[in-house]
């Protein structure tokens, strides 16, 4: 029998958030390429992914783009295999493939609903995937109780739908992917846990338990969503289940349907960094609305950023974290007034700091004069104060610090080494802390008492631990200072805003890793990024990937594959340039409903493929209208959204 098991795992989900160590996982092979575990003493290095677009039968086709993705970098190539007839032809691809010189390259085949295909398939290629919520199950949304007996009924149902393909793999030595996505759990899963990364980790560990029963291991785990914050939820509860469960499977990360554009690799980059920064992941892909071979360099350079980290302990006496890594919260901070009496913290939406000298916005770029959440988009200007750089005592301040308008507050900036005796800080400033190569811990506790009420706080060198860690150390004392003065009952003690300032970073994806981390975390009342190529952007894309705040249309939009049954980039960029005018509208753009509508749960409206030239439209997960003629669909979409009120004319 196949035992279900409790969801509340006692182990965390990584060894310590202050220090940073690789998740040591068991070695799978995939083919010739090795996935967790350690090579010559030291963890397996990421292994790149990407997935093919071609029709699979078109065997000619999918040859030449498996061939222009190895030569592009991809180290493993996922190809659809929705029917037994798509399934046999991955025989004459992985020939084909191999006769031009890519023998060592696997393929993978992509399965939904299809055992019989996946079957096939195993014969041909080095790993099968199949998602948990669909391969053995037809979503009906039933809403059910199960009972204890019945629910272990369904699991055994679904048990021997499985089990032949685990023994096939076994018997071949071929590796299976548990691709659990957050858009199709099953009707069972939907019901006794939910629409949550708890259901999503359930989902995955009955087909793991399954595996097992079998004596089988060469197990790959995803945890996918569009929405990084429940991606990342998600696969931390898996690293801590899979611990409590005594095995550690390499996982595979990515956030599906990205999008294209800066908005897709920001996106992908928030959610695949985010792990990557706690040591998790042993393989990723990057999906994009854009030919496959687009999504090789920003995985290889997301890659290249955590290849170059060696494991450190957290820093001594590091205080207690008041955070739950798999449930949101946002860190609790006051309000401080800045600029023209501009009020920043206290949960009210981040604000975006920018340098001086940066320009206006143009065109459709968020402006102080566009009213978002009934509030007004402010930039607050940072200005460096002379002689506040070192340990000086009194640094001059000049009296004026930048011409005031009547929608742009100036902010003062001051930079300060910790331990230092303090300057003379303005009320409204931004203070960020040079850690250096000090004790971290010490150095922010002697540092927080002498600064003064009303500042915000950020880091501007965190030293060898890493932005991520320092921000989280800078929270966890405010934190412990807070309550060690309440406890005390000496003043009111103080929760400073903090502002996520990023002054000598420029790699626009380690930003979005660093920054999309602590967002994810709940820190972060302002992004202060002075060095990205155009600050005010940057930090929108940030904080709208991760759903911090939402300022221009977003777009949920699947990365095409066999099944898709449009031209998917040439649609997506046609509905951005008719729709990205909308403030706060989510739309999805998906090549068929393969994943499920589930997969469009934070979207407003769904354009969805529904057949050869035919087009279905959702509202939310309620699908609203059938089998559109594709070339009107895009005219009844817009209806669609100027039905629910939704529409305004670009300006």
């Amino acid at each position: 029998m196949i035992q279900s098991a409790a969801l509340m795992p006692r182990s965390p989900y990584v060894a310590q958030r202050f220090g940073y160590a690789r998740r040591l996982s068991r070695a799978v092979m995939v083919g010739r390429v090795q996935v967790g575990g350690l090579i010559a003493g030291r963890p397996a290095p990421l292994a790149l992914q990407s997935m093919c677009t071609t029709p699979t039968q078109d065997v000619a086709a999918t040859v030449a783009q498996s061939i222009l993705l190895a030569e592009s970098g991809c180290q493993i190539v996922r190809i659809t295999a929705p029917g037994v007839k798509d399934a046999q032809a991955l025989k004459d691809i992985r020939a084909q493939f191999s006769a031009a010189g890519f023998r060592d390259v696997p393929l993978v085949a992509d399965i939904h609903f299809m055992p019989p295909a996946a079957m096939e398939a195993i014969e041909h290629v080095e790993k099968v995937r199949v998602n948990p919520g669909n391969f053995a199950d037809k979503k009906r949304f039933a809403v059910l109780e199960y009972t204890d007996a019945e629910y272990q009924e369904e699991v055994e149902r679904v048990a021997e739908r499985f089990l032949p393909l685990v023994k096939r793999a076994k018997a071949l030595g071929r590796a299976l992917r548990i691709g659990t996505n957050h858009g199709s759990l099953s009707d069972r899963i939907m019901n006794r846990w939910g629409d949550s990364p708890r259901g999503m980790v359930e989902s995955a560990m009955e087909f793991v338990r399954i595996a097992e029963s079998e004596g089988y291991q060469d197990l790959i785990i995803s945890m996918k969503s569009s929405n990084p914050k429940v991606m990342v939820e998600a696969y931390r509860l898996l690293c801590a289940t899979l611990t409590d469960h005594g095995e550690h499977y390499p996982l595979h990360l990515g956030v599906t349907e990205a999008g294209d554009g800066e908005d897709g690799r920001t996106k992908s980059a928030a959610g695949i960094g985010a792990l990557l920064e706690d040591g998790i992941g042993d393989t990723i892909r990057v999906s994009l609305t854009e030919p496959p071979e687009f999504e090789i360099p920003v995985a290889a350079a997301l890659a290249a950023r955590y290849a170059k980290l060696n494991a450190f302990a957290a820093p001594a006496a590091a205080p207690r974290e008041e955070v739950d890594p798999y449930s949101f919260r946002r860190r609790v901070a006051e309000i401080v007034r800045i600029g023209d009496d501009i009020p920043l913290g206290g949960g009210l939406l981040p604000r975006v700091l920018v340098p001086a000298a940066t320009p206006k916005p143009l065109g459709k770029e968020p402006d102080a004069d566009v009213r978002i959440d009934d509030q007004l988009l402010w930039f607050a200007q940072a200005h460096s104060i002379p002689g506040a750089e070192g340990c000086q005592k009194k640094p001059t301040v000049p009296q004026d610090i930048g011409h005031r308008t009547s929608d742009i507050g100036q902010m003062p900036l001051v930079h300060l080494k910790a331990g230092c005796d303090l300057p003379v800080i303005p009320a409204g400033a931004l203070v960020l802390l040079r850690l250096g190569d000090t004790d971290p811990v010490a150095a922010l506790r002697a540092t927080l008492p002498k600064l003064p009420d009303g500042i915000v706080l950020g880091i501007a060198e965190p030293g060898l631990i890493g932005e991520v860690r320092a921000y989280r150390l800078l929270a966890a004392v405010i934190e412990e200072q807070f309550r060690a003065a309440e406890s005390a009952k000496v003043g009111s003690g103080r929760r400073q805003p903090v502002a996520i300032a990023l002054p000598f970073q420029r790699d626009e994806l380690a930003i979005a890793a660093i920054a999309g981390s602590l967002l994810i975390d709940g820190i972060g009342d302002a992004l202060y990024l002075p060095q990205a190529a155009d600050p005010r952007r940057m930090a929108f894309t940030v904080l709208q990937a991760v759903k911090a705040r939402v300022t221009r249309a977003d777009y949920v939009a699947c990365p095409s594959c066999g099944r898709t049954l449009f031209n998917l980039i040439d649609v997506t960029a046609h509905i951005k340039e008719v729709t990205n005018h909308l403030d706060g509208v989510t739309i999805a753009i998906m090549g068929c409903i393969v994943n499920g509508p589930g997969e469009m749960a934070d979207a407003d409206f769904g354009y969805v493929g529904a057949g050869p030239g035919k087009i279905d439209l959702y509202r939310g997960k309620e699908k609203v209208r059938t089998g559109i003629a594709s070339e009107h669909a895009r005219a009844e979409l817009l209806q669609l959204i100027k039905d629910a009120g939704k529409w305004k004319d670009p300006s």
